[in-house]
């Protein structure tokens, strides 16, 4: 009630931060780049060097290793969650302590549909702000379930797909649905494929959350991840109001939400995560089966 506007308290805006890392698909695949501006640009290396063989008296040849430029830009992701009055009686402490769930779930949820699918995303504006589904569709690294005479055959002519680009998948992301894909999966002697649902044909598998994926457009997305960047730029702010109206959250009658009229409040918060795909065509996605 005291401190209605400010930073949230370090450990509990640490906790939350930890939460949303810890929730988020793509923060436990991708590569983490420390933001301490609003932009980061970094390089990174997309040609390695290489070695030559020589005779005795050849004069060894210089070798480069390639450089390239990349752009990170940080936005601002927002959450507004309406609550009773009984929790302005909390400490700022005991309140994001008991928040904590819910303002994580929502920041890890809404930055995976933006970055896996691109679903209301603001790095789509970026130049490398594609999303990873986005990305390998454009690439033509897709191939649908069903496709080959086994899920074996259509998860390696995916891995095809991207090693034909020169890169090396290192992991698998997918949702819990797609986990009865993997348990039935049998060879063509009708053995069971696989036994540990963590890891597929050596890849470690992460599964999503299901408010964080979108099943319509793939059951996996496949990659090299270490091309994946994500960056937090700093503390989460808030703010609480008990007179807003929240025009996108609506009541049992239909109508949005008044605060004042219902005797709440709402807090919103705010964080800026940073986000890039420095190689599109490292990731591929299993498709769903369009078979009639």
């Amino acid at each position: 009630m005291d401190a209605k506007t400010g930073t949230i308290p370090a450990e509990q805006g640490g906790l939350i931060i930890e939460d949303v890392i810890q929730g988020s698909t793509v923060m436990k695949l991708a590569k983490n780049e420390p933001m301490t501006a609003p932009k980061k640009n970094f390089s990174f290396k997309a040609k390695g060097a290489g070695a030559y063989w020589v005779s005795e008296t050849e004069v060894i040849k210089t070798s480069t290793v390639e450089w390239l430029q990349a752009s990170m830009t940080a936005e601002k992701l927002g959450v507004i969650i309406p609550f009773s009055k009984e929790f302005l009686r909390y400490t700022a402490k005991e309140f994001f302590n008991e928040v904590k769930p819910l303002i994580a779930e929502a920041f890890y949820q809404t930055f995976d549909l933006a970055t896996l699918f691109g679903t209301n995303s603001p790095f789509a504006t970026h130049s490398s702000g594609k999303a990873i589904f986005t990305g390998a569709t454009d690439e033509g690294n897709t191939v649908a379930l069903g496709t080959g005479a086994t899920l074996q055959n259509d998860l390696f002519a995916l891995m095809a797909l991207i090693e034909s680009g020169g890169f090396d998948p290192n992991g698998l992301a997918s949702i819990n649905a797609f986990k009865q894909d993997v348990r039935t999966a049998n060879d063509v002697n009708n053995n069971r494929l696989y036994t540990d649902l963590n890891n597929i044909e050596g890849l470690p598998v992460t599964y999503a959350n299901n408010a964080s994926w979108d099943a319509t457009k793939a059951l996996a997305l496949m990659g090299d991840w270490d091309f994946a960047r994500y960056g937090i730029l700093q503390d989460i702010e808030y703010a609480v109001s008990e007179d807003a109206q929240l025009s996108s959250v609506v009541g049992a009658d239909g109508k949005p939400i008044n605060l004042f009229e219902r005797d709440m409040f709402a807090l919103r918060a705010t964080m800026h995560i940073g986000y890039m795909n420095v190689k599109p065509d490292a990731f591929g996605a299993l498709t769903p089966d369009v078979t009639p």
